[in-house]
């Protein structure tokens, strides 16, 4: 036995069930610190760590008047942080409090059942944040814990037995957490999906990098994001390497620093035109689960169909094609959505656009960028580019700068240091003088440097490829392959893709590899591991998702067909969870009775033994042997018991005299019918 377990041992019944308590409130409040406000984290640990040194050093609670100071300070600061004592964030953050504060008046034992109320509706509020894999196992395990606790409060110390064991108490919740998962799984199989009651819960997942805006040299910060973006899988052959972008928010307006989404509010907004899509060849059809991005624009494979102002009916979410091309929701996507989508790998877009429409793809900011653009002015001037008509001078252009950074010395790296420290000029800083960065530097350098030369260009930000690998056969998109490319405008054609980063890394694009920091402890020990246990666990949330977070009401209809009904709907679907409801009460009504008989052969005898006698109109103590049996009935019957009588002095004896035969039944039913006359 170790020091730890001794000292245990050794603890007064009080301080170890308390102590015991405090774990399972820790555990149930833990998966909620990432979304409190920092000091409702540190308060809670506070109060609950005063309460464990109450409960070693057996000392007594303190006064309500400290309770109320606490009240007072919890109720202060979430008001002061959050504007508001309702909602969500609001109302969890004080039931925090109350469980935590109700630790510090465990006086009696329906104190501690309030906590233990608490304590399941706080398990229950962990999955407004998170409806993961994960969430699921730590919220079964704080379940346990509870069901634990509630047995331990009820279990009597005893003279022989001493104090109840919490491993006793554990296993009894554990078999009762058995039992209810059977009925469990059917209520969530049956149970009708009727909003709000489905899609309430939100899971904030790691940010993108994906907006409206993005300023130069920011989206390094999503590379340490290895988390799924989104997953695909094919009617057929994946697309090639080249063909797998997909478009994000598309920026146009640069201020030197900063690129931003055009102004739809603008009073010139109309005058832009609209880039109206003509798609040709065969579509690519697939089918995506996208995680909850938290963005406003639903990144789908470029070309996917639709005109300019058209909608596309998601699950709860509809969708519409902005005049760029993108997809906008009218909320960020907080949910995750799952859908079977097409797009054309063959398409053309805003070829009817005039030099009015196109003034702010050309816009530069005044004063900016000197270098830079004397060094586009120098290179638009040359010969070569000289009489070219202005669709094919735009495509060449487009070429030489390509050319020029596949041929320079510039350097693809996800640590190029900040830029604008030495000179404002952030595209003059980069393009002549250090040369380092990663798509989203190439790409800003190459639409200001294409507007330098009078070509119209602008910024498209979204994901390129995917992991080499599919994972039970999905594609994995990473929030890591988030990337940044280019669009310019070419008369006769409209707009043409053009990636920068192609030139100077071409395994970031050619092979869809995303540029990630070094890996982490165990990922330098043994990368081959890591990315097996990595794959694995994400190939097993993705079963979670697609099993049970994605089971819809068409999962429970067509369940309902297999089951034999001709037309599933909510009526049928309402008679089959009937038909189990009562199945399992009468399951239950009958594992009660049986619960209730004895099950061992001296009990079972003992009490048909009684019955018969009671028929007979006589009533023994149960809990008397035979022999004192046979003694009342002397007494009280006479003569006409000494059969009866005698008959339980040989199953006495039976029972303990050695190889005393066991008294036929048949003998005992002869005896009892002269109690019958």
């Amino acid at each position: 036995m170790t020091a730890l377990s001794a000292w245990w041992a050794r603890l007064p019944r009080d301080t170890r069930d308390s102590l015991f308590l405090l774990g399972v409130i820790a555990a149930i409040i833990a998966p909620h610190a990432d979304h409190l406000p920092w000091w409702s984290t540190a308060l809670t640990t506070v109060v609950l760590g005063w309460r464990a040194a109450l409960a070693v050093r057996q000392r007594p609670l303190p006064s309500r008047w400290w309770l109320l100071v606490i009240v007072a300070l919890y109720t202060g600061l979430t008001w002061l942080t959050l504007r508001t004592v309702i909602g969500r964030e609001a109302g969890i953050t004080l039931l925090v409090m109350l469980m935590a504060l109700k630790t510090l008046e465990l006086r009696a034992r329906r104190d501690a059942f309030v906590v233990f109320f608490l304590g399941f509706f706080l398990v229950l509020t962990q999955f407004l944040y998170s409806q993961s894999l994960l969430t699921a196992v730590w919220s079964l395990v704080s379940l346990w814990g509870l069901l634990a606790a509630v047995v331990l409060a009820q279990m009597p110390s005893t003279e022989l037995q001493g104090v109840p064991s919490i491993g006793i108490a554990a296993r009894r919740a554990a078999g009762t957490t058995a039992l209810g998962l059977p009925v469990m799984v059917l209520l969530f199989v049956l149970f009708p999906r009727i909003a709000p009651l489905w899609g309430v819960p939100t899971e904030a997942i790691g940010k993108t990098g994906l907006s409206n805006q993005l300023e130069f040299g920011a989206m390094n910060e999503i590379a340490n994001d290895d988390s799924i973006a989104m997953r695909l899988k094919f009617d057929g052959p994946p697309p090639p390497p080249d063909q797998r972008y997909f478009r994000g928010p598309v920026l146009t307006r640069f201020d030197g620093k900063t690129w931003r989404a055009p102004d739809a509010r603008s009073s010139q907004s109309w005058l832009r035109g609209r880039d109206d899509l003509a798609t040709t060849g065969p579509a690519l059809r697939y089918e995506m689960t996208l995680e909850p991005l938290r963005i406003p624009v639903l990144p789908l494979l470029e070309m996917s169909p639709g005109r300019v102002g058209s909608e596309l009916a998601l699950t709860d979410l509809t969708v519409v094609r902005g005049p760029e091309l993108q997809w906008l929701s009218p909320r960020p996507i907080t949910e995750r959505l799952r859908f079977n989508t097409s797009s054309y790998p063959a398409w053309r877009a805003g070829e009817q656009r005039n030099r009015v429409q196109l003034a702010p793809d050309l816009d530069l900011p005044a004063g900016t960028n000197p270098r830079a653009r004397a060094w586009a002015a120098e290179l638009s001037a040359q010969p070569r580019f000289a009489g070219l008509a202005p669709g094919p001078r735009a495509e060449s252009l487009a070429a030489a700068l390509l050319a020029h950074v596949r041929n320079e010395d510039f350097t693809y790296t996800l640590t190029p240091g900040r830029y604008g420290t030495a000179s404002p000029h952030l595209i003059d800083e980069f393009w002549l003088d250090r040369r380092l960065g990663f798509c989203e530097h190439f790409a800003s350098a190459f639409v200001v440097l294409m507007r330098a030369m009078d070509v119209p260009a602008r910024i498209v930000t979204g994901f390129q490829g995917w992991d080499a690998e599919p994972q039970d056969g999905y594609y994995v998109v990473r929030n890591a392959n988030a990337h940044a490319w280019a669009e310019y405008w070419v008369e006769g054609k409209g707009w043409l893709r053009s990636d920068p980063t192609a030139a100077v890394a071409p395994n970031r694009v050619i092979q869809g590899l995303a540029l990630r920091p070094e890996p982490g402890v165990l990922g330098q020990i043994n990368p081959t591991l890591w990315r097996a246990v990595r794959n694995g666990w994400e190939t097993l949330n993705n079963r979670w998702q697609q099993l049970v977070l994605n089971y819809s009401r068409q999962n429970q209809f067509d369940l309902l067909k297999k089951l034999g009904f001709e037309r599933p709907d909510w009526t049928a679907l309402g008679q089959a969870l009937a038909a189990v409801i009562l199945v399992l009460a009468i399951a239950g009504a009958g594992w009660i009775r049986w619960s209730s008989r004895p099950h061992d052969a001296w009990s079972r005898q003992r009490a048909r033994i009684l019955a018969r006698l009671d028929r007979s109109g006589v009533a023994l103590p149960s809990h008397e042997s035979p022999a004192a049996w046979a003694h009342n009935l002397r007494r009280q019957l006479g003569q006409k018991a000494e059969p009866a009588a005698q008959w339980l002095e040989d199953l006495e004896r039976s029972r303990y005299a050695a190889n005393a035969p066991t008294p036929a039944w048949a003998e005992f039913r002869r005896a009892a019918r002269l109690l019958d006359d």
